[in-house]
């Protein structure tokens, strides 16, 4: 079984049908599903979840203020590093 990459920084894209949030590397991506609130780190397992109306927050680099957004509804997969964000469907 393949090890999880936990050195390498995640690859996320954030987008809805006519905006792209958010494009390139970031260290945690933050969401929250049915279950509640949740991370996203270097190395996370391969995941799938509904997302509930909330804020996204997508911390970039340390010391430079993180990406945040308000979604009504969404899905997020994760795997290998790479974060895939749809909202506002």
């Amino acid at each position: 079984m393949k090890q999880p990459d936990t050195t390498a920084p995640l690859n996320v894209i954030a987008r809805s049908p006519f905006n792209v949030y958010y494009e390139g590397p970031a260290q945690v991506l933050s969401a929250v599903n049915r279950v509640g609130p949740f991370d996203i780190l270097s190395g996370h397992a391969d995941f799938f979840s509904v997302l509930r109306p909330g804020e996204i927050v997508i911390e970039t680099k340390d010391g430079i203020e993180p990406v945040s957004f308000m979604i009504n509804n969404g899905i997020i997969t994760v795997r290998d590093n790479e974060v895939l964000l749809f909202v506002d469907m």
